[in-house]
């Protein structure tokens, strides 16, 4: 079968090829492949800066962002020869740590995991993939076309599983969420606000293309004119950072209500240094109340969340957040960035 594959370390070295076909082990899915979404972390990889290929191989078959369909189940598994899957990326460490010894492999504490296209373990940028069936989630028939989305979407659900948990330290009612950043992780934190009935805001720097008709479109307001123009009207009570961006992280963590709470998901580039205030930074959020945390990475109920999430949601608004289809043919040119779109796909059907 063909596949995407990087060989980790080695700028320039992704190709479409052919790689032995995967044999299910038990309790194990054999499914179909039907698309793969691109991510940066994918572009990062295939800029040879970072990827681990499996023990004793040479390539890595990248792609994380999965949808299929089973071909073969195990008996007992729970799903059937035409199920609409996706498979998991994670899987926990072999100690364990008590992270993942409790299900929370997103929150392994050792750093021995392993993940689907990114660390020792083979992607799904292939024709056909095999899924251990516990770590395989179900999808809404319907959402055949938009399915690849629920991985970054329980990138999201997580994070708001996370807001919502160190909200609940004390009363938490929030009204208004502000994100900054309209890609795919943006746009999908800002449909779970309007789901969760916030007043939600989106910071982009375009004014024109998909972006600011797909806030409106989800009843939300979009902002262009920077962070002062996005907050002018009140200080929002949750911040979910999607953007990495230096500048905009700094401003988000003191940009909250008091007691407001700021997400950072956006990973920051290394070396790019900014002037800050960092006493005064450090004074409102002490004195607010205020908390930051991280969040990356999904585990079983994130994505069990997010599968619920894009089925109550609006299919040809998630439509047209695939801007870019691209056959696996040509899988190579869907790891050059598309500035103008949101979300890039590669079909693997054949």
């Amino acid at each position: 079968m063909r596949a995407l594959t990087v060989i980790p370390g080695s700028p320039g070295s992704a190709a479409v090829r052919d790689v032995p076909d995967p044999v299910p082990g038990p309790g194990d899915l054999l499914v179909d492949g039907l698309a793969v979404g691109v991510c940066g972390t994918d572009r990062e990889i295939a800029a040879g800066e970072y990827g681990w290929a499996p023990p004793g191989q040479e390539h890595l078959v990248i792609g994380h962002e999965s949808l299929g369909r089973v071909q073969e189940a195990p008996q007992g598994s729970g799903l059937a020869p035409g199920d609409l899957v996706v498979g998991v990326v994670r899987r926990p460490d072999p100690v364990p740590c008590g992270a993942c010894a409790h299900g929370a492999f997103d929150m392994c504490r050792n750093g021995r995991y392993t993940e689907r296209g990114i660390k020792e373990l083979p992607g799904y940028a292939g024709e056909r993939w095999c899924v251990e069936a516990d770590y395989a989630v179900r999808l809404d028939p319907a959402l055949a076309d938009v399915g690849v989305l629920l991985e970054p979407t329980s990138v999201v659900a997580k994070a708001w599983q996370q807001i919502e948990l160190i909200g609940g330290r004390s009363w938490f009612e929030p009204r208004t969420v502000l994100v900054t950043g309209a890609g795919p992780i943006g746009l999908l934190a800002a449909l779970l606000g309007v789901q969760r009935g916030l007043e939600v805001h989106v910071l982009d720097r375009v004014t024109d293309g998909v972006k600011p008709g797909l806030v409106r479109d989800l009843g939300a307001t979009y902002h262009s004119n920077g962070f002062d123009d996005a907050v002018a009207a009140g200080r929002p009570d949750v911040v979910v950072e999607a953007t990495g961006a230096a500048p905009l992280v700094m401003a988000a963590m003191g940009a909250t209500s008091p007691y407001g709470l700021t997400c950072l998901t956006g990973v920051s580039p290394r070396g790019r240094r900014i002037e800050w205030d960092a006493g005064g930074l450090n004074r409102s959020m002490v004195l607010e109340n205020d908390a930051v945390f991280g969040s990356v990475n999904a585990n079983l109920d994130h994505y069990r969340a997010a599968a619920d999430a894009l089925a109550g949601a609006d299919r040809d608004w998630l439509d047209r957040l695939l801007t870019r289809r691209v056959p696996l043919a040509s899988a190579t040119d869907a790891l050059r960035p598309d500035p103008d779109g949101v979300k890039t796909v590669i079909t693997l059907e054949t």
